[in-house]
């Protein structure tokens, strides 16, 4: 378990924000003012009011099919009818002015003058405003026992946590504040919500991408929309770098890395996600996506990394191109399936199919420039450059054999003419499938990119094309994608912000969490006898009674073997260490000594007890009943079961089992009092 004592960093990184102190954590939650005129705020802003009217436009959708099948009344059914297809009418208008929202992949990009195609952002997912200080009082009074208005301060703690969670800053404080809300999820789960009953509240998300409402009771439902939200805003990072420098590029790789790691953890540890976002088929879709983004800058690192003029370079270049190509196609297959296609908005349909289109136009451009720019090789270049052009097509092109095409500067211009003929074509293609969509014609950058790479070729080829060539251009044969950087899916480090346990003052989670029922507080009053109190303790935090002497004190007073002492005197000794524990029943004098006792419901049996084993055990058992906690988690615990329907399935961590061990024979860690 992680150590209450950690925290998470703080520190004011972004101007504009709202700053929450947590003055038991330490930390400053940061999240963007809500009411700042930027850009993205607005686009997000516009996001969250288009929501609430779908909301509102399907509650009166289902209102009315529900009255048009329980009518029989004909002229009700016609006003109903009609009424219905008004809604839907509305319902398509909305979509449509979400879909336009989410292809404003502009507002996204970095400010920089230098051009660069377009990277693919997604907004952030929505939430209602949740009121957990009710809920959390009740349970705190029901379960532990304790007064539930004691806690009021932690449990606006939280929820000041989640509400600056809502609007995190496009930085690494944003990252860090959603890190921390989703890390204090996992205290959250272990205090308040048990295997077999919820806590009663629901938890409101709407789709990213058609806003359509949803909730659900689970906290996995939380904890899944708040990783959706991680990956987005690691994908808005990525979007908004200079990609025209070296470091821009390298956090941009860095951030789509870490997206679609965020997407692939969640695909693999949640599954029956209530909104379409969230679904097995749409993650694979945005992981993919996030893959060739990655690959996208890898090319553009290239460019920047190598030398233009180099024979080899070019070829590499011209490889790097092809494989980012074929990485957008098969994003572009993915979201052509049934399950997605009438769910992506259009926009990012048609610009991965024009990516295509754009990097196969490059990979022909680069094998045309490398064999035409390029000198043909001396005797002692002949042989590397043979190998690396036996790799270089898919299938070997016709007419001469590899060493005469390579060392006639001829041969080599008929080549790399067919190359620029294809680049042509697959430029044009570009430029058709851009022209379809009208989101996309409005984008003046891309539009320029194409622009630029077309006439590029176009003056290229002019440039080579000789008045007297009466040989038919062959066809070029396609070149074999490789890269030199192969993208890397990078899983959420869930250790990278440490953070305290709000509600700690209730306990060691060891013994006080949900999923644990004990008896009600006793007190007793013991006096110190001629062989002292008569019990054996053991173990920290809380302190355990491992044994009771048959006829002493301890078993007079009511006191049983597997006891936890919360008290001494009135002293809280929940956290209290063993040696502190002692030191307080040592210093009492004749008048005796209340303690304070606990009984775990289920260890009525006293034996030994395993103290070790029983940490590790009662610790560890919140998360190795959520899946999602599993590989990188808090605790870099392991997982044990599968969180199924977005709800917890939970296994009920072993209770410490107790080995009859007399009295005579303490344990080393163990002590009599």
């Amino acid at each position: 378990m992680m150590p209450p004592e950690e925290e998470s960093p703080d520190g004011d990184r972004d101007g504009g924000l709202v700053l929450l102190h947590g003055p038991k954590s330490g930390s400053t939650r940061k999240g963007c003012d809500p009411f700042a005129q930027t850009q993205r705020s607005k686009l997000q802003h516009r996001r969250a009011r288009i929501n609430q009217q779908i909301n509102k436009e399907m509650r009166m959708r289902a209102g009315a099919e529900n009255l048009f099948r329980a009518t029989s009344n004909h002229k009700v059914k016609e006003t109903v009818a009609l009424e219905l297809s008004y809604v839907n009418s509305n319902l398509q208008l909305l979509k449509e002015e979400l879909e336009e929202l989410n292809s404003s992949v502009d507002v996204y990009q970095n400010e920089s003058e230098s051009i660069s195609v377009p990277m693919i952002p997604l907004g952030l997912k929505e939430t209602k405003e949740l009121d957990l200080l009710v809920p959390l009082k009740d349970f705190i009074s029901e379960h532990y026992g304790e007064e539930g208005v004691l806690y009021e301060k932690e449990i606006k703690e939280f929820m000041e946590l989640r509400q600056a969670m809502r609007t995190p800053s496009r930085n690494e404080a944003g990252l860090e504040l959603l890190m921390e809300y989703y890390n204090q999820l996992y205290f959250l789960d272990s205090r308040f919500f048990p295997p077999t009953k919820t806590l009663g509240v629901f938890f409101h998300w709407y789709d990213s991408l058609t806003g359509v409402p949803s909730h659900q009771r689970a906290l996995a439902f939380e904890k899944g929309s708040v990783l959706f939200n991680l990956g987005a805003l690691h994908t808005q990072i990525g979007a908004r770098q200079d990609r025209a420098s070296l470091p821009g590029l390298n956090q941009a790789i860095d951030a789509f890395q870490k997206a679609a790691g965020a997407f692939n953890y969640l695909k693999e540890n949640f599954s029956n996600a209530p909104s379409l976002d969230m679904s097995a088929a749409s993650l694979t879709m945005l992981v993919r996506l996030m893959v060739a983004q990655v690959q996208e800058c890898v090319f553009e690192k290239m460019t920047l990394l190598r030398a233009q003029n180099d024979f080899l370079a070019r070829l590499q270049l011209a490889q790097e191109a092809a494989r980012v190509e074929d990485v957008y196609s098969l994003v572009h297959q993915t979201m052509s399936q049934p399950h997605v296609k009438d769910y992506v908005p259009f926009s990012w349909t048609t610009m991965v199919q024009v990516k295509s289109e754009h990097f196969k136009a490059l990979s022909h451009y680069f094998a045309a420039i490398a064999l035409c720019d390029c000198p043909a090789p001396s005797d002692a270049e002949l042989l590397e450059q043979e190998k690396a052009f036996l790799q270089f097509h898919v299938t070997m092109p016709e007419g001469p054999s590899l060493r005469v095409l390579l060392q006639d500067p001829e041969e080599r211009r008929k080549l790399g003419k067919a190359h620029l003929k294809k680049a042509i074509m697959k430029h044009e293609e570009a430029m058709r499938i851009h022209g379809l969509c009208k989101i996309l014609r409005k984008m003046d950058i891309l539009q320029e990119v194409l622009s630029f790479a077309h006439k590029r070729s176009l003056s290229k080829y002019s440039e080579i094309d000789h008045e007297e060539d009466f040989f038919e251009t062959g066809e070029a044969p396609d070149i074999h994608p490789k890269t030199h950087q192969k993208p890397e899916i990078k899983s959420p480090n869930f250790s990278q912000v440490k953070v305290t346990d709000l509600f700690h003052r209730l306990g060691p989670l060891s013994v006080f969490s949900a999923k644990n029922k004990w008896y009600p507080a006793r007190r007793v009053h013991l006096m110190r006898g001629e062989n002292g109190f008569g019990f054996t303790l053991r173990g920290d935090s809380p302190v355990l009674i491992a044994g009771v002497i048959p006829g002493g004190c301890a078993a007079e007073a009511g006191l049983k073997e597997g006891d936890y002492i919360i008290s001494v005197n009135g002293k809280d000794c929940k956290w209290s260490k063993h040696a502190e524990v002692v030191q307080l029943l040592k210093s009492t004098g004749k008048e005796g000594v209340d303690i304070g006792v606990i009984t775990l419901q289920g260890s009525e049996c006293p034996k030994a007890v395993d103290r070790k084993a029983a940490v590790m055990s009662s610790g560890s058992g919140m998360l190795k009943s959520n899946k999602e906690n599993s590989r990188k988690s808090l605790m870099n615990s392991k997982s044990a079961s599968t969180l199924l329907v977005w709800s917890k399935k939970s296994k009920r961590s072993k209770k410490s089992t107790y080995s009859g061990v007399p009295f005579t024979a303490v344990g080393d860690n163990e002590a009599m009092y």
